[in-house]
């Protein structure tokens, strides 16, 4: 298998759906590479640095927006084997998005569709695809 890289996500706000939590729970029992670090609600500019205050030296940073760049699950899963650094973080921000001192502080903007989703939907989402990326490089089932 191609090494998998450590992988922590930062994102703005606590869940409320209990649904979307268990779905999350589900995951990370499966991907024990994730952490997930929840920061407070603020306005975009808070945000960004509390983000990357949390980023640290080696670490490459990629945020998340609905104008970043697209795969299909077998490409992120190949970027991902092949990713320029052993630890990942993807950053998803507040209702309000991403301020542009993150965009310019990431190392790649991160699209997981043209569509705009409630945040609490994105975090579940990504988190499915990088497993899901995970099983790939592994050879696994899960994805067929």
């Amino acid at each position: 298998m191609t090494a998998f890289p450590k992988l922590t996500l930062i994102a703005v706000g606590k869940i409320k759906k209990s649904w979307i939590q268990d779905g999350i729970g589900i995951y990370q029992k499966r991907l024990p590479e994730l952490t997930v670090v929840e920061i407070k609600d603020s306005d975009p500019q808070t945000e960004a640095a509390q983000i990357l205050a949390k980023v640290k030296m080696g670490d490459r940073l990629i945020a998340l927006s609905e104008d970043g760049e697209t795969y299909d699950s077998p490409a992120f899963a190949h970027w991902l084997g092949t990713a320029a650094s052993n630890s990942l973080v993807f950053a998803i921000g507040g209702p309000e998005g991403i301020d542009p001192s993150l965009r310019q502080q990431a190392a790649q903007i991160l699209s997981l569709s043209p569509m705009t989703f409630p945040h609490e939907l994105a975090r579940l989402l990504l988190v499915e695809q990088l497993y899901r990326a995970k099983t790939i490089l592994q050879g696994g089932r899960y994805h067929k």
